[in-house]
């Protein structure tokens, strides 16, 4: 019998190892539209003798939307997705808790540049008004290492990419570890691209997780 003919494996498989992860969730439509009046109203308040933003400008309000009114049903909307990332992730019963929350209003032509969010554990994104042109994200590969080489591929797939392109519209809320560095597109639609982001830290971290380990 020819040796290259023979069976010389028993078996094989691929082991994935320290996954990133992105979790995604579409607000109820009912819920989403119920939402997104008030907080249209509540930015605009917050600059009403501010002139239009210029193409290409971005403007971000102050951090502490989570503590608004207005911001009572999105607020419990996170804290379910986040409720249901703890669980995912067998962390057990610590609480999370909301450290800041702002809105970051893009208009055409304006982008965000590469980022993290330092010094929380979950960072997430909901989107109010996106639109054709701005309705992406993208994440990029957190090991730094992984482009020393770049060989040239055939077809782009999860396993060989070094930036993943999430596609969002109105209603899209997304959870992602706050060490995971990602940024935005400039906007190519027409409208201003509106979008609420946050951080989430461990309620009890200075008193029981930042404890040595050793």
């Amino acid at each position: 019998m020819d040796k290259d003919s023979r069976r010389w494996s028993e078996a094989s498989e691929v082991i994935s190892m320290f996954p990133s992860f992105v979790w995604k969730t579409r607000i109820e439509p009912g819920l989403r539209d119920a939402m997104c009046s008030p907080i249209l109203k509540a930015l605009a308040d917050m600059r009403p003798d501010a002139p239009a933003l210029e193409p290409g400008q971005g403007w971000q309000s102050a951090q502490d939307l989570h503590e608004h009114e207005t911001m009572r049903e999105l607020v419990s909307c996170i804290e379910h997705c986040t409720a249901s990332v703890l669980r995912f992730l067998r962390i057990g019963t610590e609480e999370c808790e909301i450290t800041g929350c702002w809105a970051t209003v893009l208009a055409p032509g304006a982008s965000h540049k590469l980022h993290s969010h330092p010094n929380n554990f979950l960072s997430g994104v909901y989107y109010v008004r996106t639109g054709e042109g701005a309705d992406t994200i993208n994440f990029h590969d957190p090991r730094k290492q992984a482009s020393v080489i770049r060989p040239p591929v055939v077809e782009l797939t999860a396993e060989n990419t070094d930036q993943v392109v999430v596609r969002v519209s109105d209603g899209t809320l997304l959870l992602f570890p706050s060490w995971l560095e990602h940024s935005v597109d400039a906007n190519r639609g027409n409208d201003e691209r509106i979008s609420i982001s946050f951080n989430l830290m461990f309620s009890s971290f200075a008193q029981r997780l930042s404890k040595p380990l050793w």
